[in-house]
């Protein structure tokens, strides 16, 4: 089967260093507002904005990476930014080790991380497509998003395990290790081939036209700008509750840590099943027929979350909401990824990317804010609901046909 080909010793490493530090991610479900919640006594509105502040900022710092990242070689980058990562996070249990941690702290880290993350993602989605063929990048996207799926279903149990047996930051020692073990996966990729992009015209610098270059090429596209719009909007709604859902499940329901893991743990089985079908669903359908009812039907799921309910009927409702959710997003977010990819010219990835990027951590986090703001006004739960609601109309920013023609590549940059 075509899903089972190998795809060459280098795309094995990097999907070796992603499965690494994907697994160590899940591990730290959460951790920041569990550490919040449980060492520093924050309450919901105090996690929201943790949450929101930490994406802004690091967006707002990420922003000129894109152009910068763009010509450079970028499996380098992808190492510093592993390394970043890895840094940032080993803080978080030194300064608890020492009684020294604190908001603030919690709140740099989390720039450093979602800027660090901006910028390597960038740079892996470049790297991906100069290293797979064209009609291998569904095969690639789909190989990473069940194992993305995969580690979803295995890190929030035993991470949040680790906690009740080690300690509030031992999932953060994971996730940190898992950078570094990333890194190393990266660096024996072996770059020799890679080459430098050089940028014709003009010495490569830093330019304000360079910053917003990923924007315009998004906003011109007639496929991927309602793509676009649909995307951040469907996932700041979903992270914005987040926070409120540990809040309310931890916080007033008496969920134990475990539990709560467990809650979104199990239901990632759907992930392996969609991830699994969507390359049969696009041969059979077509993408773009994909895109449309897998981002419909994607959106029907998040309303129920608002009437969870305590003891084991909850938990269980949970995950039967969590299940419908990630087998959806599982097809869709590969299909979505790939299609995102091809309808980019090489010499625009990572400026598109940072730019989607970007965009997509500074709305999450404005909304966050808003959602940890009206959960303080309104109550957990309503704030919970209106969220829903207001994903249930996400599916109208879908694209409703799929005649754009696919973009002519364009000049490296906007020189004079």
């Amino acid at each position: 089967m075509g899903a089972r080909r190998s795809l060459g010793r280098k795309f094995g490493w990097l999907w070796v260093a992603y499965a690494v530090s994907t697994f160590g991610t899940w591990l730290a479900f959460d951790a920041f507002a569990l550490i919040a919640i449980l060492v520093l006594d924050a309450g919901p509105t105090a996690v929201s904005l943790l949450a929101a502040a930490g994406l802004a900022v690091g967006a707002a710092v990420a922003l000129p990476l894109g152009p910068w990242v763009e010509f450079r070689r970028k499996r380098p980058v992808m190492v510093a930014m592993d390394l970043a990562r890895f840094a940032a996070l080993l803080s978080i249990p030194a300064a608890y080790a020492f009684g020294l941690l604190g908001f603030v702290q919690l709140l740099v880290v989390s720039v450093v991380v979602a800027a660090a993350d901006i910028a390597f993602t960038a740079a892996s989605g470049a790297y991906l497509k100069s290293l797979v063929p064209p009609e291998d990048l569904l095969v690639a996207n789909g190989r990473f998003e069940g194992t993305n799926w995969t580690a979803a279903m295995l890190g929030p149990p035993l991470g949040t395990a680790a906690i009740g047996l080690l300690g509030p930051v031992m999932s953060v020692v994971a996730n940190a290790v898992s950078f570094l073990l990333s890194a190393m996966g990266i660096r024996a990729i072996g770059g020799e081939d890679e080459p430098v992009p050089v940028r014709t015209g003009e010495p490569v610098r830093l330019r304000a036209g360079d910053l917003l270059d990923g924007w315009r090429y998004i906003l011109r596209d007639p496929a991927l700008r309602p793509l676009f719009f649909n995307s951040v909007l469907f996932n700041s709604l979903i992270m914005a509750t987040t926070p409120l859902l540990a809040v309310l499940m931890i916080g007033h329901l008496g969920f134990a840590p475990w539990q709560y893991g467990l809650a979104f743990a199990v239901p990632c089985v759907g992930g392996l099943v969609g991830s699994r079908l969507a390359r049969r669903l696009v041969t059979r359908f077509g993408r773009h027929r994909v895109l449309l009812v897998s981002g419909v039907l994607r959106a029907c799921w998040s309303l129920p979350l608002a009437f969870i309910g305590p003891g084991t009927a909850g938990l269980l409702f949970v995950m039967a909401v969590e299940l419908g959710l990630i087998t959806c997003c599982a097809v869709f977010n590969p299909v979505f990824a790939t299609h995102r990819l091809d309808r980019t010219p090489p010499d625009r990835v990572v400026r598109t990317l940072s730019a989607w990027s970007v965009t997509g951590k500074a709305t999450v986090a404005a909304v966050t804010a808003l959602w940890g703001l009206l959960a303080g006004v309104t109550g957990t739960r309503t704030a919970i609901a209106v969220a829903g609601l207001l994903v249930v109309a996400t599916p109208l920013l879908l694209p409703r046909h799929d005649r754009a023609p696919l973009p002519e590549k364009e000049p490296a940059a906007n020189v004079s």
